[in-house]
Order: C-alpha cells, then structure tokens, then sequence
C-alpha cells in the first residue's frame, strides 16, 4: 500500500535526509524537503495519513479545493499535477474485475454494462423519473476559470458504451465573464436540443446538482420534449431528479458506477476543450 500511495504522495523515507537531493527524488518519490525547503510536504502527509485512514472523499474533496485556487492564480502546472494526484486516487479505489471472470464468461464486459443500465433503469423508474430505455445516453459538462474561455461538453454512450464521434463540444456564446455555469449549461442543452439529425436522447445528465438539473429542464421545456433529466454531483455522488429528488446510491451500485463513468467522461472531454481555448488565448 505505501509503496503504491507513494507514486500519488511522494514522502521523505530517511530518518536522517542526506544534505543533497536524493536518488529518490529523480524518480517522483521524494520531495526532499529538508533541501528544497518543499512548504506544502506537510499538507502532502496529512492528505497520505487521511487516506490509509479510508478518508477518501475528504482528501479528494481537500486537493480540489487546492486545484482550484492554483487554477484561479493560473498556476497551471501545479493544478495539473493535484488532478493527476485526483485521478490516480480514483483509479486505485474503484471496483476492480478479475481476470477469472472472463474465463467464466467471455461475454462478462457486455453482461456487465447490460447489468448496469438495467440497474440504473430501475432505480429511476422507482424515483419517479419516467424512462422508456436507455439505449443513448447523452451527459453534459461546463468548464471555465473564473468565467474565462467557458466552454460545454456533450458526450454520448449508446447502450452503455461510449461513442466518441457523436461527442459535441460548445463554446459558450450568450454568457458574460462572470461564471455561471448554471445558464451555461441551458445554452448547450437549447443548442443541442436543436439538432434533431443528431438522434433524441433517452436520458440526459448533467454534472451538478439542482441548479444544474433546473438550467436543463429549461431548455428541454422550450423546446416541448419530454426527456428525463438527472443530475450527478461531485462532492456526495448524489443523483438529483427532475422533481428535484435525492437518490443516494451505494458505491457498489452498478448504476452509481454507470453513471460516474459517463460524468467522468463529459469532464474530461470539457476540460480538454477548455485548456484549448486557455492556450490559444495565452498566446494570443
């Protein structure tokens, strides 16, 4: 374990440090504090002792909170490297599948997703939220700093596997600087929603929480179609309906783990988009 969670919190492993930058630290395992005078290796030890502590969401909650303020002080690089410390901590708690399964059951992949909308169908129609199918599933993203270069994501998962040639991308056009992720995400929706050539979506989520789910059924209602919306939020993974209801599922949920991974996906695919259009603008 620690040999594993010293590639994501790198830590001083000497009683006594040597008076010289160490093996260790070429190879990202050793900030050498003592040398580098490295401020932030405490904060870095209390995240490590938080999660041999199973104190997982407070320390990803924590390192978001710390990427964020790097990003606003357009400290890139350094808010970069917390969201690969994020991403490595997702990596290594999420459900693993044996290889032996294959073995049992060389369609176990498909068996599995079959499972997972199957799960998530059920949950929905037990909450209320009236869905028919789930054969196309689209999710929504908004990415900005500060309400600078804000920009939309829509990616597309057609019966639980995602197809990265219908993804959209949007550049935010009728919102001002100041963000709003909230009346960004009507205007992708209402532009999406435009396109009938491009398929009508079973299921729509978007990333976020009541406000989020709100901008949504805005823009399906302009348009008078009657497509069920959720919403999923970061911080509790709590899947928010359209009448605004709270469904809280288990980490085991097959659902729940459908339904980050399609999150996930539109946030990667957003903020690709998103450093993009920052790096045209910084050279321009």
């Amino acid at each position: 374990m620690l040999k594993i969670t010293r590639r994501i919190f790198p830590y001083d492993s000497f009683k006594n440090h040597p008076k010289k930058i160490c093996f260790y630290n070429h190879i990202n395992l050793c900030p050498c504090p003592e040398i580098l005078n490295d401020t932030n290796y405490k904060t870095n030890i209390k995240h490590l002792v938080k999660f041999l502590n199973r104190k997982t969401k407070t320390v990803i909650r924590n390192l978001e909170r710390e990427r964020t303020i790097k990003s606003k002080n357009e400290k890139f690089e350094d808010a970069l490297k917390i969201q690969k410390q994020i991403n490595a901590i997702k990596y290594i708690t999420s459900p693993i599948v044996k290889p032996f399964e294959y073995e049992l059951n060389p369609n176990f992949k498909s068996d599995l997703k079959e499972k997972e909308l199957q799960n998530l169908k059920m949950v929905l129609l037990l909450n209320n939220t009236n869905v028919k199918k789930l054969d196309r599933i689209e999710c929504f993203d908004i990415s900005n700093t500060s309400g600078n270069d804000s920009v939309g994501s829509m990616v597309v998962f057609i019966n639980g596997e995602k197809q990265t040639s219908l993804y959209k991308r949007f550049k935010i056009i009728n919102v001002d600087k100041s963000p709003n992720d909230f009346l960004a995400m009507q205007e992708i929706i209402e532009r999406r929603l435009k396109h009938s050539e491009w398929g009508t979506p079973d299921l729509i989520i978007v990333d976020g929480g009541k406000p989020q789910v709100s901008a949504g059924l805005k823009a399906i209602l302009k348009y008078k179609l009657n497509i069920p919306i959720i919403g999923l939020s970061k911080r509790e993974e709590t899947i928010i309906t359209s009448n605004f209801g709270k469904i809280k599922l288990s980490k085991s949920s097959n659902a729940l783990h459908l339904l980050m991974r399609v999150r996930d996906e539109a946030h990667r695919f957003a903020i690709t988009y998103h450093k993009l259009l920052r790096s045209k603008s910084t050279f321009k």
